[in-house]
């Protein structure tokens, strides 16, 4: 992972001990978003934006199968 990525946590997360919850990470130097559980830091998934993007809209619209 590169160095100097800084984390943010959801906004849909509670502030109490035990909240597991989805951080985003944007590093200085790629352009990819990295995206991890609090609880499993050390696994982080890649995209770029875009990506990401498709992904949002198409969970929201219900467009991917369960």
């Amino acid at each position: 992972m590169p160095k100097g990525t800084s984390w943010q946590k959801s906004s849909f997360s509670g502030n109490g001990v035990g909240n597991e919850c989805l951080e985003i990470g944007t590093p200085p130097t790629d352009g990819m978003l990295r995206l991890r559980e609090s609880d499993d830091p050390g696994m982080v998934l890649r995209a770029k934006p875009p990506a990401l993007s498709a992904l949002l809209l198409a969970i929201k619209a219900g467009r991917l199968p369960r």
